[in-house]
């Protein structure tokens, strides 16, 4: 076990890299056993997560190679098993893909209920439906989801809420069914359109992608491709962030701007500037931020993953800010950490006001989740003395060299085992 020691205080500058998006990559990932040969997928970034899905891979039948640092050549003839034990897949949320991508393959498919970060209920209900459409039999038993059909058909689903989950999974299984699947109130982020992208690399035949309505013609074959995966928009405005609350200056490259543009409104309107290039931004920050609202919305909104890392900048802004969440019920369990520190944060519901304070303290704190533990790096940051974040094996499934990137930006931080960091009493 390892935590982060993070002394406090450092302006960063400089440049940092972007790595391959996290949650494009869960899904295409799985989506290569739809194949009929070998894919290679470059841009797949060194997380937890990614490791946890090759070796699920692997245990299916499927052949991964690692071609260079971010380059991976997968064949999935060898897959014979339909099975992701609850073994496999209870670290992360993305097993639940495996359903879609085995029963596009295998018309059958078993796989246990994901596992990952608790930020509330994350029900599959709407997965579920969108495979009884196709055609599936879905049960429950022995702690795994069963999904079988002798055969997919084409179908119309309405989503009755907006989930990228459940448009991606109809999606895989939706790629090799017979005839046209129309996917309504589809979730609309910039993974499902780079999942699209990749499908239609194969050979599939998907329409709409990036819209409400996403139009599926199912094909009986998909071949081997080679792709790369698109920047990571998250990671990418993490470090944003991290930038504007150290009141720093940092080029953030392998970006695409227009992935980060209700981010960049957000930081605008809190004062820092903002310059974009073809594959860059640019954030600056010289004073202390302003105040400003923000509702998490599906995309094209404002995110929900990066609400935790924004609410820490509105903690130190000059006034009151209301941040309200629109998508998951437990996204504040991170605020109690940042009260430790200083922060004044009143939390009701999915909504809290965070009044700013003019400096934040050092203390022991921890990840409730992955993007709660971003916050944390980023309040560790800025704060007065020497914090210390534990359980950052959260962090460690969406960010990829996170110690080396905000080293080389000049931050004064250190992954070291937990014995060897001083003790200080961690909040609850």
């Amino acid at each position: 076990m390892d935590k982060f020691v993070i002394k406090g205080g450092k302006r960063l500058s400089g440049k940092v890299e972007i790595s391959g998006a996290k949650n494009a990559a869960v899904a295409i990932l799985p989506a290569v056993l739809l194949a009929d040969s070998p894919c290679i997928i470059d841009n797949v970034p060194d997380i937890s997560d990614v490791n946890a899905i090759f070796t699920v891979l692997r245990q299916l039948g499927a052949t991964v190679n690692k071609l260079n640092r971010t380059t991976y050549e997968i064949d999935p003839s060898g897959v014979r098993s339909y099975v992701v034990t609850k073994e496999m897949s209870q670290s992360m949320r993305a097993s639940s893909y495996f359903l879609g991508a085995l029963l596009g393959r295998m018309r059958r498919a078993k796989v246990a209920p994901p596992g990952g970060c608790d930020i509330g209920l994350r029900p599959i209900d709407q997965h579920i439906k969108g495979f009884e459409a196709l055609g599936a039999r879905v049960t429950i038993e022995g702690g795994l989801v069963d999904a079988r059909a002798e055969k997919l058909g084409g179908c119309s689903v309405y989503l009755d809420v907006v989930s990228v989950g459940a448009t991606i999974n109809i999606m895989l299984a939706a790629a090799r069914a017979r005839g046209m699947t129309v996917i309504e109130n589809a979730a609309r982020e910039p993974h499902v359109v780079d999942l699209a992208n990749f499908l239609n690399s194969m050979g599939a035949d998907i329409m709409g992608a990036g819209t409400s309505v996403i139009k599926i013609r199912g094909v009986e074959h998909l071949k081997g491709t080679e792709y790369s995966i698109i920047p990571d928009q998250i990671e990418a405005g993490t470090y944003m962030v991290a930038a504007a609350a150290t009141k720093g200056d940092v080029t953030i490259c392998n970006v695409t701007p227009k992935h980060l543009e209700s981010i960049i409104a957000k930081l605008k309107e809190t004062g820092v500037t903002v310059e974009e290039g073809d594959d860059w931004v640019r954030v600056v920050m010289k004073k202390r931020p302003g105040k400003c609202n923000i509702k998490t919305m599906p995309h094209p909104g404002f995110p929900t993953d990066m609400q935790p890392q924004f609410a820490t900048l509105l903690a130190i802004s000059n006034g009151t800010s209301i941040v309200t969440e629109g998508v998951w019920d437990n996204r504040f369990r991170y605020a109690d950490q940042l009260t430790f520190m200083g922060a004044d944060i009143q939390v009701d519901g999915k909504s809290a006001v965070i009044t700013g304070v003019e400096k934040l303290k050092a203390a022991a704190v921890k990840s409730n989740d992955l993007r709660a533990g971003a916050a944390m790096i980023i309040a560790g940051l800025i704060a007065e003395g020497v914090t210390e974040i534990e359980d950052i094996e959260y962090i460690d499934r969406g960010y990829e060299q996170v110690v080396e990137k905000f080293t080389q930006l000049g931050a004064n931080i250190k992954r070291v085992p937990v014995l060897d960091a001083p003790t200080i009493k961690i909040a609850n």
